[in-house]
């Protein structure tokens, strides 16, 4: 585990019940086809080995990220393989089992950097690093920023703000794996989602 304080450990140890509570009302919330857009851009990114722009378009539907901004010019503008050679290092990245899963979150979400829509923010950037690896990564996004702060968990908005999640994430999945019940960041990041809207007790 990587970098796990005792206070994080703590913390994560007291807040698996709301975890699961969170995950059966999570799964009874959302429609089963609600992830169907991204499991089909996993599928292409497993098969090509990098995002490219139309993965990047599908991925912001699905997080519900604004597509009318200046951003969304500028990686239009941008060939889509320029997108792919950036983006083929961040599937290497997150893929890299050498690397804590943190520490990979956080070389990756810096690897995606320099694409326009991708300088500031860990929504998109997160949902990137999951379809490369679906079964090591989780989504951020400020419902499941406000749900680690509602657990009693420490996360800024500093640079380096994914790597901390992630660490986060990995400290939940650690307490609930003491307690018999293997997850995967992915369903860590759900339940937290439920947590961070209205229906879990935290604003949206």
């Amino acid at each position: 585990m990587d970098d796990l304080t005792e206070d994080q450990r703590r913390v994560a140890a007291g807040c698996v019940d709301r975890l699961f509570e969170a995950d059966e009302a999570y799964e009874a919330a959302v429609s089963e086809h609600y992830d169907e857009v991204v499991h089909e851009v996993i599928e292409r990114v497993g098969t090509s080995g990098s995002v490219g722009k139309l993965d990047i378009a599908a991925l912001t539907a699905w997080k519900r990220v604004r597509a009318d901004t200046k951003w969304v010019a500028g990686l239009m503008n941008t060939s889509d393989a320029d997108v792919r050679r950036r983006t083929s290092g961040v599937v290497e990245i997150v893929n890299d089992r050498v690397l804590a899963a943190p520490e990979a979150a956080g070389r990756a979400r810096s690897a995606l950097s320099p694409l326009s829509g991708f300088g500031t923010g860990d929504a998109l950037a997160s949902a990137v690093c999951f379809a490369a690896a679906p079964g090591r990564m989780a989504v951020y996004d400020k419902r499941s920023h406000a749900a680690v702060l509602s657990l009693g968990f420490e996360l800024d908005n500093r640079r380096g703000r994914y790597r901390r999640y992630m660490t986060i994430v990995e400290a939940c999945r650690s307490a609930l794996h003491e307690r018999g019940h293997k997850w995967e960041a992915r369903q860590v990041d759900t339940a937290l989602y439920y947590l961070g809207g209205p229906d879990g007790g935290t604003e949206d």
